[in-house]
């Protein structure tokens, strides 16, 4: 990962993205943030609530109901980061020749082989008489084709895409977001109720519109249509912080941000507890409904916004805090972090497949899986990057 330029005074004129270089705090939080995408899946089969293995531990479904409110919309807000000083050093060509490289390529391999590797372990536990050739076929011709978690990926490369038209419209018209990052580098309170703002307001209606279970789906190309507009959100103010003078916006290692780590991490239990308290309600005084109504809906919409935009901001201060200090455990893995999230899939999903009809507890076959879910995808993640050429994509 790479450090942006920095934001413009609003006293000053715009300032030309300049040459970027490492950001060790950014770079620490996206290889974090990939180890929670491991986890996340490792855990799902052992929650109390749907659970698809014979052993369940409640303190699960505390950890996904976290991991699914923030990782990804936190992951778009990394990735929008980079995406402004892009498009001011490269022509539009080069530019989308690059996200169809980084991009469109790995999604596509990854549709016809990662993604139906990992769902024959599924399906071989209810069919077991199918052969993985015969469950291929079916699956790229009549379906379904789920696209697991590299979602993610096409979603990624139609908002650069977007960005890219937008820039060339005119490069200002983040610029009101980037004044604004200036002013969180002494108030990132400031910046955390825009934040805050913009998010409710695009996902509270359509999570009211669409309901929560609703996937827009075309082969391979899927997305939940209630977080669409959440995405672009986080990925557009993320771009906005990154257009220039990165190191005077909220997100500098100097900043008030960095220094209040703590605070910001006490700042997520409130909304979190708040989400439990609604799913208390849905199943205890609700009855658990197919349809909740829509006051119970926009509350916990509301709550789900508090808590993603708060330990965002949380895992950003702390790693930028300790930004110089040195070494980290997560810096090996760093240049393998985009690999292991698209290959891991298939890994974890056979491990629980092989774990299955163990008699163990469910922390123990969790344990097992997220250890060698992340040992195994990077260990693979490095073998492919070994071959010439490929890594420039993972």
């Amino acid at each position: 990962m790479t450090t942006i330029s920095s934001a413009v005074a609003s006293a000053e004129p715009r300032a030309v993205p300049k040459a970027k270089a490492r950001n060790a705090a950014l770079d620490r939080a996206r290889t974090f943030l990939t180890l929670v995408v491991l986890l996340h899946h490792a855990v799902i089969p052992y929650t109390y609530f749907g659970h698809t293995d014979p052993k369940s531990w409640f303190g699960f479904d505390f950890v996904v109901t976290a991991t699914d409110s923030f990782f990804m919309a936190s992951f778009f807000f990394l990735s929008g980061l980079f995406v402004w000083p892009g498009l001011g050093h490269k022509s539009p060509w080069i530019f989308l020749r690059d996200r169809l490289l980084r991009l469109g390529l790995p999604f596509a391999i990854a549709a016809f082989t990662v993604i139906p590797i990992a769902y024959y372990a599924i399906s071989l536990r209810y069919h077991p008489e199918i052969g993985f050739s015969e469950f291929w076929w079916k699956t790229i011709t009549v379906g379904p084709w789920p696209s697991g978690p590299v979602w993610f990926v096409w979603v990624l490369l139609a908002f650069d895409l977007t960005a890219s038209l937008a820039y060339r419209l005119s490069s200002h018209l983040v610029d009101p977001i980037n004044r604004l990052s200036q002013r969180g580098f002494d108030q990132p309170a400031v910046f955390f109720l825009f934040l805050l703002a913009v998010t409710a307001v695009v996902y509270i209606p359509a999570l009211l519109y669409f309901g929560g279970n609703r996937w827009w789906e075309f082969g391979p190309f899927s997305v939940q249509a209630s977080r669409v507009l959440l995405y672009a959100a986080y990925f557009f103010i993320g771009a906005g912080i990154g257009a220039a003078n990165f190191d005077r916006g909220v997100l500098s290692a100097d900043g008030r941000l960095a220094k209040s780590s703590w605070g910001w991490i006490v700042a997520t239990l409130i909304p979190y507890g708040l989400m439990w308290v609604m799913i208390y309600i849905k199943h205890e005084i609700l009855g658990n409904p197919p349809v909740q109504p829509n006051w119970y809906l926009a509350l916990y919409s509301l709550f789900f916004v508090a808590f993603s935009a708060a330990i965002l901001f949380a895992i950003l201060a702390f790693f930028l805090r300790f930004r110089r200090s040195g070494w980290s455990v997560l810096d090996p893995m760093q240049p393998d972090a985009y690999g292991m999230f698209l290959v891991h899939y298939p890994i974890a999903l056979w491990l629980q497949y092989w774990l299955y009809s163990y008699d163990l507890p469910a922390i123990v076959k969790a344990a097992i899986g997220f250890m060698l879910t992340v040992a195994f995808s990077w260990a693979l993640t490095r073998a492919l990057r070994q071959i010439p050429g490929s890594a420039r994509v993972l």
